[in-house]
Protein backbone atom coordinates (compact mmCIF):
# COMPACT_ATOMS: atom_id res chain seq x y z
CA UNK A 1 0.00 0.00 0.00
CA UNK A 2 2.72 2.52 0.94
CA UNK A 3 5.73 0.61 -0.38
CA UNK A 4 6.55 3.27 -3.01
CA UNK A 5 6.74 5.89 -0.24
CA UNK A 6 9.25 4.03 1.96
CA UNK A 7 12.95 4.75 1.62
CA UNK A 8 13.94 2.00 4.05
CA UNK A 9 12.73 0.03 7.03
CA UNK A 10 14.56 1.08 10.16
CA UNK A 11 13.04 -1.43 12.61
CA UNK A 12 11.23 -4.58 11.55
CA UNK A 13 8.05 -5.78 13.20
CA UNK A 14 10.02 -8.73 14.64
CA UNK A 15 12.66 -6.48 16.21
CA UNK A 16 9.97 -4.25 17.68
CA UNK A 17 8.04 -7.22 19.09
CA UNK A 18 11.16 -8.59 20.79
CA UNK A 19 11.99 -5.24 22.39
CA UNK A 20 8.37 -4.67 23.49
CA UNK A 21 8.49 -8.06 25.25
CA UNK A 22 11.68 -7.09 27.06
CA UNK A 23 10.26 -3.70 28.07
CA UNK A 24 7.13 -5.42 29.38
CA UNK A 25 9.19 -7.74 31.56
CA UNK A 26 11.12 -4.77 32.98
CA UNK A 27 7.92 -2.80 33.62
CA UNK A 28 6.19 -5.80 35.21
CA UNK A 29 9.13 -6.23 37.58
CA UNK A 30 9.09 -2.52 38.48
CA UNK A 31 5.36 -2.56 39.30
CA UNK A 32 5.08 -6.07 40.75
CA UNK A 33 2.05 -6.39 43.05
CA UNK A 34 1.05 -2.74 42.51
CA UNK A 35 -1.63 -1.09 40.44
CA UNK A 36 -0.49 1.32 37.74
CA UNK A 37 -2.26 3.82 35.54
CA UNK A 38 -0.93 3.59 31.99
CA UNK A 39 -1.07 6.98 30.26
CA UNK A 40 -0.29 6.79 26.54
CA UNK A 41 0.47 10.01 24.71
CA UNK A 42 -1.89 10.06 21.75
CA UNK A 43 -1.85 9.36 18.96
CA UNK A 44 1.62 8.11 18.10
CA UNK A 45 2.01 5.71 21.02
CA UNK A 46 -1.31 3.87 20.72
CA UNK A 47 0.00 0.83 18.80
CA UNK A 48 3.08 0.56 21.01
CA UNK A 49 0.93 0.85 24.13
CA UNK A 50 -1.54 -1.77 22.88
CA UNK A 51 1.23 -4.29 22.19
CA UNK A 52 3.01 -3.48 25.45
CA UNK A 53 0.03 -3.88 27.79
CA UNK A 54 -0.83 -7.28 26.31
CA UNK A 55 2.40 -8.49 27.93
CA UNK A 56 1.86 -6.83 31.32
CA UNK A 57 0.51 -9.14 34.04
CA UNK A 58 -0.43 -6.13 36.15
CA UNK A 59 -3.55 -4.61 37.61
CA UNK A 60 -3.88 -1.46 35.52
CA UNK A 61 -6.08 1.31 34.35
CA UNK A 62 -5.61 3.25 31.14
CA UNK A 63 -6.11 6.97 30.73
CA UNK A 64 -4.98 8.99 27.75
CA UNK A 65 -3.49 12.39 27.09
CA UNK A 66 -3.11 14.09 23.74
CA UNK A 67 -0.12 16.24 22.92
CA UNK A 68 0.36 18.18 19.71
CA UNK A 69 4.00 18.57 18.62
CA UNK A 70 4.02 18.09 14.84
CA UNK A 71 1.13 20.09 13.37
CA UNK A 72 -0.11 19.28 9.86
CA UNK A 73 2.74 18.28 7.53
CA UNK A 74 5.55 19.36 9.85
CA UNK A 75 8.57 17.12 10.36
CA UNK A 76 9.98 19.38 13.09
CA UNK A 77 8.51 19.61 16.57
CA UNK A 78 6.80 22.91 17.28
CA UNK A 79 6.84 22.34 21.03
CA UNK A 80 4.51 20.30 23.18
CA UNK A 81 0.96 21.45 23.76
CA UNK A 82 -1.38 19.23 25.79
CA UNK A 83 -4.73 19.16 23.98
CA UNK A 84 -6.50 16.52 26.15
CA UNK A 85 -5.66 15.94 29.80
CA UNK A 86 -7.30 12.59 30.54
CA UNK A 87 -10.22 11.91 32.86
CA UNK A 88 -9.25 9.33 35.50
CA UNK A 89 -8.45 10.41 39.05
CA UNK A 90 -4.65 10.51 39.36
CA UNK A 91 -4.11 11.58 42.99
CA UNK A 92 -2.18 8.94 44.91
CA UNK A 93 -1.73 6.64 41.92
CA UNK A 94 1.39 5.28 40.25
CA UNK A 95 1.62 6.53 36.68
CA UNK A 96 3.48 5.13 33.67
CA UNK A 97 3.50 7.50 30.70
CA UNK A 98 3.96 5.79 27.33
CA UNK A 99 5.30 7.79 24.38
CA UNK A 100 6.39 6.85 20.90
CA UNK A 101 9.53 8.95 20.53
CA UNK A 102 11.84 10.92 22.78
CA UNK A 103 13.33 13.80 20.83
CA UNK A 104 13.25 17.16 22.58
CA UNK A 105 11.74 15.71 25.75
CA UNK A 106 9.01 18.34 25.80
CA UNK A 107 6.05 15.96 25.45
CA UNK A 108 7.13 13.59 28.22
CA UNK A 109 8.10 16.50 30.49
CA UNK A 110 4.75 18.25 29.96
CA UNK A 111 2.72 15.11 30.66
CA UNK A 112 4.85 14.16 33.67
CA UNK A 113 4.41 17.66 35.08
CA UNK A 114 0.63 17.43 34.53
CA UNK A 115 0.48 14.07 36.36
CA UNK A 116 2.48 15.46 39.29
CA UNK A 117 0.22 18.53 39.50
CA UNK A 118 -2.76 16.18 39.59
CA UNK A 119 -1.22 14.46 42.64
CA UNK A 120 0.35 11.28 41.25
CA UNK A 121 2.15 9.17 43.83
CA UNK A 122 4.90 8.39 41.32
CA UNK A 123 5.53 9.05 37.64
CA UNK A 124 7.68 6.90 35.36
CA UNK A 125 8.11 7.12 31.61
CA UNK A 126 8.51 4.69 28.73
CA UNK A 127 9.48 5.62 25.17
CA UNK A 128 9.83 3.31 22.21
CA UNK A 129 12.38 5.46 20.34
CA UNK A 130 15.04 8.01 21.24
CA UNK A 131 16.79 10.34 18.80
CA UNK A 132 20.33 11.76 19.03
CA UNK A 133 19.01 15.17 20.11
CA UNK A 134 17.64 13.56 23.29
CA UNK A 135 20.84 11.60 23.86
CA UNK A 136 22.92 14.79 23.60
CA UNK A 137 20.68 16.43 26.21
CA UNK A 138 21.04 13.40 28.47
CA UNK A 139 17.32 12.64 28.20
CA UNK A 140 16.09 9.12 28.80
CA UNK A 141 12.87 7.47 29.76
CA UNK A 142 12.75 5.10 32.71
CA UNK A 143 12.05 2.34 30.19
CA UNK A 144 13.73 2.87 26.80
CA UNK A 145 13.19 0.98 23.55
CA UNK A 146 15.58 1.86 20.73
CA UNK A 147 18.04 4.61 19.88
CA UNK A 148 17.54 5.68 16.25
CA UNK A 149 19.24 8.11 13.87
CA UNK A 150 18.03 11.68 13.47
CA UNK A 151 15.50 10.93 10.73
CA UNK A 152 11.77 11.44 10.51
CA UNK A 153 10.14 8.04 11.01
CA UNK A 154 6.67 6.63 10.43
CA UNK A 155 4.84 3.42 11.13
CA UNK A 156 3.87 1.49 14.24
CA UNK A 157 1.56 4.34 15.23
CA UNK A 158 3.69 7.27 14.04
CA UNK A 159 2.51 9.34 11.11
CA UNK A 160 3.28 11.93 8.52
CA UNK A 161 0.27 14.08 7.63
CA UNK A 162 -1.99 11.48 9.34
CA UNK A 163 -0.79 8.61 7.11
CA UNK A 164 1.43 5.54 7.74
CA UNK A 165 0.35 4.80 11.34
CA UNK A 166 -0.79 1.32 10.31
CA UNK A 167 2.60 0.13 9.05
CA UNK A 168 3.76 -2.82 11.22
CA UNK A 169 7.37 -1.58 11.17
CA UNK A 170 9.19 1.73 11.60
CA UNK A 171 10.43 3.29 8.38
CA UNK A 172 12.01 6.36 6.83
CA UNK A 173 10.02 8.01 4.03
CA UNK A 174 11.40 8.95 0.64
CA UNK A 175 12.21 12.66 0.33
CA UNK A 176 9.62 13.09 -2.45
CA UNK A 177 6.79 12.49 0.06
CA UNK A 178 7.60 15.66 1.96
CA UNK A 179 7.08 17.80 -1.12
CA UNK A 180 4.01 16.02 -2.51
CA UNK A 181 0.68 17.87 -2.46
CA UNK A 182 -1.78 16.71 0.16
CA UNK A 183 -5.43 15.80 -0.16
CA UNK A 184 -6.26 16.62 3.48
Amino acid sequence: MYKDDIDRILLTHTAIARRVGTLARDIAAAYADREVVIVPVLTGSMIFMADLIRHLPLKMRIDVVAVSSYPNRSTTSRGASITFRGSLPIRGREILIIDDILESGQSLAAVAQLMRRRGAKSVKTCALLRKPQAIKKGLAADFMGFDIPDEFVVGYGMDYNHYYRNLPYIAVLKAKIFSAPTSL
